[in-house]
């Protein structure tokens, strides 16, 4: 609010109104420009209103519906309404500080409902409700509230260090689901590929003694033929002892086993093909039995 003084002529500024009194009453507002006034006859230009738009930063105290502290910073942006000028130039002497009571009394009897965490979600209806109320009160004396922003919730920062650990604890507690969940399937795909491997092992091993099955029959068989008057326990012998003498000759070519040798010798090996024999002959006999 500006005072300008002058006996014959006033000069109102861009965004500004001035008031005119004709012997201390109120007469007129002026718009701006250049204004003569007559002060013979009582006329004067008395002051002046911004009508540019103001900004009041409020910072309210209280506490929410869970015995939290904060601190609420309210941005307030205003102006006078040209219309009635008149009204904000009499009737209010401090606007600034009318605003900020009014801030007071609304947000101190609407937050003590809310629980911390429902104001930051509702800061909007916070400022909604302040909005409402300024615009009610300070309409009267030719204000326009344009704009509330609650720019910034503050809580006591002990209750801040609580909240982070309380957000820290649950992050580390859904990183540890996250962890046990991947090792768990770690460990299920790691027993699929065991128990795929030895499957496709037991079927190698099964092929392998299909095929030394069917080799040694195939050389007994030729065997057989080309060498008149030996049966097919010669023949077998035979493979036996030559195996033998194979297995100790790499044994013998390699210097870093570690083998324990049994009783060995052609009569051992003969004893130990007469005892396969006997048990695959036992064992056919029992299933004949067992069958009878």
């Amino acid at each position: 609010m500006g005072n300008t003084f002058c006996i014959f002529c006033g000069c109102v500024d861009q965004a500004s109104v001035g008031v005119v009194e004709k012997w201390g009453r109120f007469t007129k507002l002026a718009h701006p420009g250049l204004h003569f006034f007559n002060p013979f006859a009582g006329e004067c230009l008395v002051g002046t209103l911004s009508t540019r738009i103001s900004s009041l930063d409020v910072r309210i105290e209280t506490k929410t519906k869970d015995n939290v502290f904060v601190q609420l910073l309210c941005s307030i942006q205003y102006r006078v309404v040209k219309e009635n000028a008149d009204d904000a130039f009499y009737e209010l002497q401090n606007p600034k500080e009318q605003i900020q009571a009014y801030v007071f009394d609304v947000v101190r009897a609407l937050v003590p409902r809310m629980s911390l965490d429902e104001l930051f979600e509702q800061k909007g209806e916070v400022a909604k409700n302040v909005l409402e109320e300024l615009e009610k009160v300070m309409g009267a004396y030719g204000y326009s509230i344009e704009h509330i922003l609650m720019v910034d919730i503050i809580p006591d920062p002990a209750v801040r260090k609580a909240m982070n650990e309380i957000n820290a604890a649950q992050r580390l507690q859904l990183a540890s689901v996250y962890k046990g969940e991947a090792e768990k399937i770690l460990l299920v795909k790691k027993a699929e590929a065991e128990a795929e491997a030895k499957y496709l092992g037991g079927v190698g091993v099964a092929k392998q003694r299909q095929a030394i099955t069917d080799g040694l029959r195939e050389n007994i068989v030729n065997f057989s033929d080309k060498v008149e008057g030996t049966s097919a326990k010669e023949v077998m012998d035979l493979i036996m002892v030559t195996q033998y003498f194979d297995t100790i000759k790499d044994l013998g070519n390699s210097s870093k086993n570690t083998t324990v040798f049994i009783p060995h010798g052609p009569g051992h090996v003969r004893d130990i093909g007469d005892q396969i024999r006997n048990g695959i002959m036992e064992a056919s006999s029992g299933q004949v039995n067992d069958a009878m």
